[in-house]
């Protein structure tokens, strides 16, 4: 077993300019920060960084994440989320870092009501195949290494699901929402500062998602008033989502409620 690295001196982040990546800058403030200037996608690049700036702690919040548009571009989606995280795991291994790396809950192909870690993987898009893919590089290539699994990101810094609920909200007399997919949605700041934790306790896969289930349509219910819900098969998407990809944390505290993340979330928006 690999010994946990807190307290850590040195911290990366790489794609430090996404919407994860602006919450890890407050809770990392002495982190060393880099986004488009670092392709993950050049192994070298990687080497050459990591060698640079000799960090402890890697956190790799630089992804691909248009679940559709991984459909329409898989070489991409493929290189970003499944060989950039190989290059990362051999750069930190040769270096002696720990990564902690982000993945998703669309890793699985939703035909259980949950998923704990342990639970075998079978994604039903390309999205989740890329991401597998990186998982499991990371795995096979280095031991001390933090897999975080979550799902539904909102936060204040990117697009998401509650800032699309309230843009057409204005636009539209009813927005419909598919009331037949089931997750957790997960505020960023709050997984943010879970990393923390995460990056002290021993190597492994963690599901960490704001407590607290929900369908699509009643996640919409709690941000805009003119919302009707809708089926799957009345709004087909390009990529197949799960009907359940809800992650069941067995190793860590919870976090709070995804509601009270949600007004916190409202709130700062508006401050």
């Amino acid at each position: 077993m690999v010994a946990a690295i807190t307290p850590v001196k040195k911290i990366l982040v790489l794609g430090a300019r996404g919407m994860l990546g602006h919450d890890l800058q407050r809770v990392f403030p002495d982190a060393v920060l880099r986004g488009h200037d670092v392709d993950i996608t050049d192994a070298r690049k990687v080497s050459e960084t990591l060698r640079e700036i000799k960090p402890e702690l890697v956190i790799n919040a630089a992804a691909y994440t248009d679940v559709d548009g991984c459909e329409d571009h898989r070489d991409h989606a493929f290189a970003v989320n499944g060989e950039a995280p190989l290059y990362l795991a051999r750069a930190c291994r040769d270096t002696g870092a720990c990564l902690v790396h982000y993945s998703t809950d669309y890793i699985f192909d939703g035909t259980q009501k949950s998923y704990r870690e342990h639970d075998a993987p079978r994604p039903i898009n390309a999205y989740g195949e890329s991401k597998l893919l990186g998982e499991k590089n990371i795995r096979e290539t280095m031991e001390d290494y933090r897999i975080i699994r979550t799902s539904w990101l909102f936060g204040t810094h990117g697009k998401n699901f509650v800032e699309t609920m309230i843009r057409l909200s204005r636009e539209m007399p009813e927005v419909r929402v598919v009331n037949d997919q089931f997750g957790k949605p997960t505020y960023t700041a709050d997984l943010a500062q879970k990393t923390v934790e995460i990056a002290g306790l021993t190597p492994g896969i963690y599901h960490i998602t704001n407590d607290g289930i929900c369908s699509w349509f009643e996640f919409a219910q709690a941000i805009i008033p003119n919302v009707v819900p809708c089926s799957t098969a009345d709004y087909p998407r390009k990529a197949k989502r799960p009907a359940y990809s809800v992650l069941v944390n067995t190793k860590t505290t919870p976090m709070r409620p995804w509601n009270e993340a949600l007004a916190a979330y409202l709130k700062e928006r508006t401050t």
